[in-house]
């Protein structure tokens, strides 16, 4: 039986993408019978399904794990991997074209070959693949359904025509792309992150809805590859979440890149007569711009349907399963996790709401969602990562702070480097050096971050972190010097004055 027969179809359906599919959804796959209750079923093979299932499976649970298309979820298949090695692909081509910078002289034009770049990526997607393989999971101890799940009631669920009965379940079915009503929009043939790594072609005018992360890295990637990228964003600026003067940044590297911008964009519009073409208000002036292909990176809807929560007495509304800070539906004993139930749409949150879910389903836990301080890094070059509150919030939460700054161009590796354009801006409780939210633009930011998240988990402050050596030169130094800002904030006049005395009485 072929992939499409299995109905399972991933274009183009070459030999990589064939090696994922037999991977994530092989098509002559034989589903287990079921044997008794099990321990935990699990209703979603993304990242929060995964990590739930092996590790109960690991931890002796009976489990059942259950997938109607391709294991591995958003992440693997549509999001996190491929875009990753496609904005790989396209810093390549940037850092070539930029060589001349650094006194490396390239002759001739540089010239990137799109079909290339995009078997690259299906090629490392499918080795990434294996990891999530439904044979994998098999060898591990769990039993793989692959098929529709469905509730039948609070303690069952049915899948290919088999019935399933559990003492707890979770459902980890993530979200999808979803359209905003822009007139004309249904009827044209647009990408989303579900489609676009499914190109072969390099589009020579490329529109862009929404100047979120997905939007902006894909508008960097696809301006560096060689098209004529048009970003629109409705607000005021792009990643409209960030602080302003960070996304600036962004914005301008998207600029040198070629990207034309078009924030606080009003009244879209998408018409086809004979070509594609969107239409914005923008600042007052009318933009018409043709273009060949249209990516709608706006919105996400929780995968809700066809699980019948109606039958297991599990709430739901348009913005997911609801659930409590344990991560508990209205069924106390069917649990949820991951895009299905979070704001924070973010593998590694994902990850570790699994964790939680897996110590109070199966082990009586307490564990509390409120409890995670979640990172999150926008992968533009330079990336913009961010981890707790911004001023604005601790503004809000009547949080009293103190706010400390390296601009980049004051550390020694991002200036050899030629990324200078950044800083790490942290946030401490005001009168100490608890750290209460950080926002770093550097070129390496979403690895920095963590320095920082580790230091807010651990209850550790700016003076740990100065204290801390790290290794010279390094960009990560850059937080190393925010500590240093606040040492020199404890050495007060009357410190100063005590200091000075006892030096004088020394002498």
């Amino acid at each position: 039986m072929s992939s499409e027969t299995a109905g399972i179809s991933l274009p183009p359906m070459d030999a990589h993408n064939r090696e994922l599919v037999e991977n994530v959804h092989p098509p002559d796959w034989r589903n287990p019978t079921p044997d008794g209750v099990y321990n935990l079923v699990v209703i979603g093979a993304g990242t929060a399904g995964l990590v739930t299932a092996s590790a109960a499976a690991q931890m002796g649970a009976r489990v059942a794990l259950i997938e109607k298309h391709l294991m591995g979820g958003d992440c693997l298949n549509v999001g996190c991997v491929p875009s990753k090695g496609l904005l790989s692909a396209a810093r390549a081509a940037a850092a070539v074209r930029n060589a001349a910078n650094f006194g490396v002289t390239v002759d001739g034009d540089v010239r990137v070959d799109f079909p290339a770049a995009m078997e690259r990526m299906r090629r490392l997607r499918a080795g990434i693949s294996h990891h999530d393989s439904a044979a994998r999971f098999r060898d591990l101890g769990v039993d793989v359904y692959l098929g529709e799940g469905r509730f039948t009631d609070g303690a069952t669920v049915e899948v290919d025509g088999q019935r399933l009965s559990f003492r707890r379940a979770v459902i980890a079915t993530g979200a999808r792309a979803a359209a905003p009503p822009i007139p004309g929009l249904a009827e044209v043939d647009y990408l989303t992150n579900e489609t676009v790594f499914s190109l072969t072609e390099l589009p020579d005018r490329f529109g862009i809805i929404g100047a979120g992360p997905i939007g902006c890295e894909m508008a960097q990637a696809f301006a560096r590859f060689g098209s004529h990228v048009i970003l629109v964003e409705a607000s005021d600026q792009i990643l409209p979440r960030e602080d302003g003067d960070a996304a600036a940044i962004v914005r301008e590297s998207l600029r040198r890149d070629g990207v034309t911008i078009l924030c606080g964009g009003k009244d879209a519009e998408v018409q086809q007569s004979g070509e594609v073409r969107l239409q914005v208000a923008c600042n007052g002036v009318r933009h018409d711009e043709p273009v060949d292909r249209l990516l709608v990176a706006v919105g996400r809807a929780p995968n809700v349907e066809n699980l019948n929560l109606e039958a297991a007495g599990v709430e739901y509304d348009r913005q997911g399963v609801t659930v409590d800070d344990r991560l508990r539906t209205t069924n106390p004993d069917i649990f949820a996790a991951g895009d299905v139930c979070s704001a924070y749409k973010f593998t590694h949150a994902a990850d570790f709401m699994a964790r939680i879910v897996l110590r109070n389903a199966l082990f009586l836990g307490r564990s509390r969602v409120s409890a995670l301080t979640i990172p999150w890094c926008t992968y533009t070059s330079p990336e913009l990562a961010h981890v707790g509150l911004y001023e604005h919030e601790a503004a809000e939460q009547r949080i009293r702070i103190d706010t400390f700054e390296q601009p980049l161009d004051g550390v020694d590796r991002a200036v050899l480097d030629g990324q200078q354009q950044g800083f790490v801006r942290i946030h401490v409780r005001k009168g100490s050096d608890r750290i209460v939210g950080a926002t770093i633009v550097a070129a390496h930011a979403g690895d920095m971050i963590a320095h920082v998240t580790f230091a807010m988990t651990s209850g550790l402050g700016l003076k740990q972190i100065a204290d801390t050596i790290h290794p010279y030169p390094t960009q990560s130094e850059a937080i190393r010097k925010v500590g240093d800002l606040y040492n020199r904030t404890r050495l007060t006049p009357p410190v100063r004055s005590l200091m000075q005395k006892w030096l004088a009485w020394k002498r």
